[in-house]
């Protein structure tokens, strides 16, 4: 008999509340940030030779050319093609579905005219015209992010799309990730890590061109990286640690909910794995669970030292309390593991994507379904949404007046301008019909 993980708390009542709920024990390291800004200023002043000595000093690897040849990417896909053509069927499959559902997304300008004579006003929507992805490919890689970074991106009508991924030992890309890029429709790959690759990026050095915008996952210096170079590109989003939030019934099965849970704590040690149920039994169930599903896990030191520090399973009277709970959270992912997923659904406000039902595993959101794996974390679901198309277009404004339709409103606008006291302003209204 398997015995629970004696450090998963259980809460209940005046215990239970979101802010123990989320609280994650987090691995602060003041350095990374001196360290990140130091990469960046010197990938800014000395190229791509300082990439190449961080590549050299980080991940051990000589790369020579940071451009990937496209004859290495069309090789990598012909390679997978033959010995794991069903790997390839999978990634097709996975484009097709996440471009069916991102192509709803894309959005045409607008133009208002007759609703004031003589004014015509609009807005314009234009993809971005050139975009750095940054995949992580070192220890792990993930063409599953290819994919949900490019096909918005190539939706939106992105001008060039480049890719930024660290080699392998053998100083290649992992093929996976290539063979993912050629489907996606990427341009451009390069063979470059860490927060290095970030400012490369931002700045273009002597064989990666600048972008407009930055997205993609990546380890604490990378995110670090990106936030110290908001402002001189766009960013998508400050990526934390993943998490997953389970609200779930008398009616779940202790074993779908725990696998749930495990595949949230195998990602990383900071990983976060939430329970929150109306039936004490399954929580108690769900722990034994834990104990008995991890014995077999691959990645078991991972996960369970994310359960040991960042697992917490909360007792509540009502799923209204649950979703309560859960929107104080705001988790990046949410399953509603209750008899009527539907009905809950519409209660919730804060979730960055919502998996409905016991057949619904969050593995589907990450790989599968369709909609897109990038999501807030640490609560940034309050106010911030998935990456989508819209995060690689930009909108422009436009107005047009005609004589007549200016003379009818400078009045208005001259006084709103010295109301403020910009007198310059209002001289320019008026200045046309002296």
């Amino acid at each position: 008999m398997n015995n629970p993980i004696p450090s998963i708390e259980i809460l209940r009542g005046a215990d239970v509340s979101p802010e123990r709920l989320r609280a994650r024990i987090w691995e602060n390291n003041p350095s990374v940030g001196q360290t990140a800004a130091d990469i960046i200023a010197d990938v800014r002043e000395r190229g791509d030779a300082a990439v190449r000595e961080y590549t050299l000093r980080f991940d051990g690897v000589d790369v020579g050319e940071l451009a990937v040849d496209p004859q290495e990417i069309e090789a990598a896909f012909a390679h997978i093609a033959a010995e794991s053509p069903e790997l390839i069927e999978t990634l097709e499959l996975a484009a097709a579905n996440i471009g069916a559902y991102h192509k709803r997304q894309l959005r045409q300008g607008y133009i208002i005219t007759g609703e004031r004579d003589g004014v015509i006003t609009g807005q314009r929507i234009m993809p971005l015209e050139r975009v750095g992805l940054y995949i992580p490919g070192g220890t792990a890689a993930y063409p599953s992010t290819v994919l949900m970074n490019a096909i918005p991106a190539k939706l939106a009508g992105v001008g060039e799309i480049c890719l930024a991924s660290p080699p392998q030992k053998d100083g290649k890309c992992d093929a996976a990730i290539l063979a993912a890029a050629r489907i996606a429709g990427v341009g451009r790959v390069f063979r470059m890590g860490g927060a290095q690759a970030i400012a490369a990026l931002a700045f273009g050095t002597g064989s990666v061109p600048r972008v407009d915008k930055i997205t993609g996952p990546g380890n604490i210096y990378v995110s670090t990286a990106k936030k110290q170079l908001y402002g001189v590109v766009d960013i998508e989003m400050i990526a934390g640690p993943s998490e997953v939030l389970i609200i779930a019934d008398d009616s779940a099965r202790a074993r779908f909910v725990a696998a749930d849970m495990l595949a949230q704590a195998e990602h990383d040690a900071m990983a976060a794995a939430l329970l929150i149920t109306t039936d004490p039994a399954l929580a108690d169930a769900v722990k034994v669970e834990l104990s008995k599903q991890l014995e077999t896990l691959p990645r078991r030191e991972i996960a369970e030292r994310s359960l040991a520090e960042n697992c917490r399973i909360a007792v509540t009277t009502s799923l209204e309390e649950a979703v309560r709970l859960s929107d104080g959270v705001a988790p990046e992912h949410l399953k509603l593991c209750v008899r009527d997923p539907f009905a809950l659904l519409g209660a919730v406000r804060h979730a960055g994507s919502v998996f409905l039902g016991a057949y619904a595993p969050e593995a589907l959101g990450d790989y599968l379904a369709g909609p897109n794996h990038t999501l807030p974390t640490n609560g940034a679901a309050r106010f911030a949404s998935p990456l989508s198309v819209d995060d690689f277009v930009k909108k422009s404004s436009f107005t047009y007046y005609t004589k007549e339709a200016l003379q009818r409103d400078a009045a208005h606008a001259a006084r709103f301008a010295r109301q403020e006291q910009f007198e310059a302003h209002a001289r320019s209204v008026e200045i046309r019909f002296e």
